[in-house]
């Protein structure tokens, strides 16, 4: 039998004496199967040390850590670690904010990062437990990653989001969380806590508060839309889900049976916890207004499978009404123990009662923090994250150095806003902003930031202009920053803040014939009609927020160096051409919503992107009858015309055309970052699920039924008026047979 050193003690003769008695308790007997363990541990705590465990997810000096219980041993821990992209307020490698990733399309770079997020939270966390530091952010348990389906396009989280797409958002949140969570077969390196659960896109606080929001979403829209990006998150295995702020249909997403008992647990098969979004529980008396005692709420949310309370600091939190809930009947001790049990089961897997000797990951420290492998990972993240939305003539790439530049715009050499929101601490040694990067491209930079933020409520045109009198080309770095757009702040508009458009315009007017390279810092859509159709404005590229290698990452990209840096993100949402297009912010109702259920023409479609070499396809094969029930299986071949060697995101999207259910008119169903040389084919295959071909019937749940469907290969979605030159979408039939229920959720 092995026991765990009790790091938190002083071994003098008498304590020395105690852990030795401690190392006879079954739930530090290593040989021993998990629950066993856990049911032990459990077994041996009081009612109130469990109300202790329970109430305290988050840090401060009274929301948290869940507190050390002496008697057995056991340290206190700190739940409330935030992953997204990096470890958050920590001096982490600081990669390209999640909107960003998901625009390269690659399961692959997804994995890597969050891989190289786990190994640096494990190393800050192995050397924060030797100081006895259990603070704010320093555990192993990620409020990470974020999967909410992106549905409108003023809200202000989108940045922190994997776009507007169920599949894409369930595929990379997969990724996520197998590089997170590492793959040791009986240790976890970190673990991952999908958020927010569930029917969570908006609004923040315009035009109302998400505190109280009660989001009315259709059954159909709740399983084609908000669910399944979840469902492949528990599917990966997920250790937690994060329920969220909003009401669904009237009961708060926290105490909510139907979702964390009957869908995730009962349907699921989730195993995990769930912890509430912070102040989530308190909300549901002071906002929403559901119950109106602590005792009630919290009988309600652990009732319906609401593990962990992250309150805002307080000193009484809800939870803290357990013991009284309990004495009068609503709460089960049963049921309140067995809550308890997958917070310990968890610390188990990351192996805090078992010898560090037995756990690979208790070997990394904070030196793997900004390892030159990481930095060299952010580089290339954030590379592959950039869009080409528009290049006249291929102007891009620059093939030959200019003897003068001009750099103008509030983006240009703004470090702090081009982190984004939920960042690692910004380390200058290792960032390179925009300005700096483009300073290379030029024995003399001219340089005007015009505005006095990123709002640009005061603008210095005189200063613009005296910057591009003499410039060869000149780079406008306009965009938002979390000032504008983040947690808790929504956009009121489409439009570029302030006197952004003007400073844009005088740039053209200014800078006579010129070019002009527009350069994008933001999350979600913006108005650049004026700018896409403007013969001046050559190039475009949506940049997002790509943190600490921004600027070596443009230079690269520009000028085609190396390897990756010709160009092949796609939007993960769509762009709209205006705010006609735009349904309101608290209606639910999907119709008119994402590419899936639009159909005008937008600005930039989802999966839109361009590339310095031409991409086209063919070869497409499949079995033209489906027996309702199997795969399809699909090879097709994709072929780089030139110039020059680059990446493709492979985009195969399926369509029902006999249904008389109300279905997406087009579903990304897979998807494939592939590099191809020039000149040469590509050969790929596809597996298409019977579960994506099915229909949401209201009385069965999802079922396969017979019918034609559609079915499109390409590097772009089919019929779409803005088109990547020379790409062809091949559009196919294939017909199912037969019928078979799924079932529901």
């Amino acid at each position: 039998m092995h026991c765990q050193r009790l790091d938190f003690m002083v071994m003098s003769v008498f304590l020395l004496n105690t852990a030795l008695v401690l190392c006879q308790y079954p739930f530090r007997n290593t040989s021993l199967p998990w629950n066993d363990r856990v049911d032990d541990l459990v077994s041996h705590l009081t009612l109130e040390e469990i109300m202790l465990q329970m109430s305290r997810g988050g840090a401060g000096n009274r929301g948290g850590p869940a507190p050390p219980i002496a008697r057995l041993g056991i340290n206190a821990y700190a739940w409330n670690t935030e992953c997204l992209r990096g470890p958050v307020g920590q001096r982490g490698t600081a990669f390209p904010q999640a909107i960003g990733l998901a625009a390269a399309f690659s399961t692959a770079l997804i994995y890597n990062v969050s891989k190289a997020i786990g190994d640096e939270v494990r190393g800050m966390y192995n050397d924060h437990v030797k100081t006895g530091d259990y603070g704010d952010h320093p555990g192993l348990s990620c409020f990470s990653p974020v999967i909410n389906i992106v549905r409108h396009p003023l809200w202000g989280r989108t940045q922190e989001t994997y776009g507007e797409d169920p599949f894409l958002s369930g595929e990379l949140a997969s990724s996520f969380v197998h590089g997170l969570q590492g793959s040791h077969p009986r240790y976890v390196r970190a673990n991952a806590g999908c958020k927010h659960f569930d029917v969570h896109g908006g609004p923040e606080n315009i035009p109302v508060s998400r505190f109280s929001f009660d989001a009315k979403v259709s059954q159909r829209d709740w399983m084609l839309t908000f669910l399944p990006a979840f469902k492949s998150c528990v599917k990966a295995g997920s250790y937690s889900l994060m329920c969220s702020y909003n009401r669904i249909n009237g009961i708060p997403a926290c105490a909510n049976a139907q979702l964390l008992t009957t869908i995730l647990r009962n349907s699921w098969n989730f195993t995990g916890y769930v912890v509430s979004d912070q102040a989530a529980i308190e909300n549901i008396i002071l906002w929403h207004r559901y119950y109106n005692t602590a005792v009630k709420t919290v009988a309600g949310c652990v009732n319906a499978g609401c593990n962990l309370e992250l309150s805002s600091n307080l000193k009484y939190p809800v939870y803290f009404s357990m013991l009284k809930a309990v004495a009068l009947g609503m709460l089960s001790e049963e049921t309140v123990r067995s809550s308890v049990k997958p917070l310990f089961y968890t610390r188990m897997r990351l192996g805090e009662f078992d010898p560090l000797d037995m756990n690979p990951y208790s070997q990394l420290n904070s030196s793997v923090v900004q390892s030159q492998k990481h930095r060299d990972l952010a580089l290339k993240a954030a590379m592959m994250s950039f869009v080409l939305l528009k290049n006249t003539k291929s102007f891009l790439p620059f093939k030959t150095q200019f003897s003068s530049i001009a750099v103008v715009g509030p983006m240009a050499n703004n470090s702090e806003q081009l982190f984004g929101d939920y960042t690692p601490i910004m380390m200058p040694k290792f960032t390179t902003l925009p300005l700096e990067g483009l300073r290379q491209l030029s024995a003399n930079t001219a340089y005007a930031s015009g505005c006095d933020n990123n709002k640009c409520q005061k603008y210095d045109s005189k200063a613009v202009q005296k910057a591009v009198e003499n410039a060869q080309v000149t780079f406008v770095c306009l965009g938002t920053g979390q000032i504008l757009e983040s947690e808790g702040n929504d956009r009121e508009n489409l439009s570029l803040p302030g006197y952004q458009l003007s400073l844009l315009k005088d740039v053209v007017q200014y800078g006579g014939s010129t070019p002009v390279v527009l350069l994008l810092f933001n999350a979600g859509p913006l108005d650049v009609t004026w700018a896409e159709q403007n013969l001046q404005v050559v190039a475009i590229i949506e940049c997002f927020f790509p943190a600490q290698a921004t600027g070596d990452a443009l230079r690269r990209v520009l000028t085609n160096d190396g390897d990756g840096s010709n160009p092949a993100g796609r939007l993960p949402v769509t762009w709209p051409l205006s705010m006609a297009q735009v349904p309101p912010m608290t209606n639910y109702t999907m119709s008119g919503r994402t590419y899936r259920y639009f159909k005008g023409a937008p600005l930039y479609p989802f999966g839109y992107g361009l590339s310095y070499s031409k991409f086209n396809y063919g070869n497409v094969s499949f079995t033209s009858t489906v027996r309702a029930g199997s795969s399809l299986t699909l090879t097709g071949s994709v072929n780089n015309m030139g110039p020059v060697t680059g990446e493709e995101v492979v985009q195969i999207y399926l369509g029902w055309k006999d249904t008389q259910e109300v279905m997406p008119q087009w579903q990304l169903v897979d998807f494939a970052r592939v590099t191809v040389k020039v000149g040469q084919s590509l050969v790929f295959t596809s597996t298409i699920a019977a579960e994506k071909m099915a229909v949401w019937n209201e009385q069965h749940g999802f079922v396969v039924v017979p019918g034609r469907m559609m079915l499109a290969v390409g590097g772009q979605q089919p019929y779409q008026n803005k088109t990547i030159p020379g790409s062809r979408v091949v559009i196919l039939e294939f017909n199912i047979t037969g019928t078979l229920i799924l079932g529901k959720y």
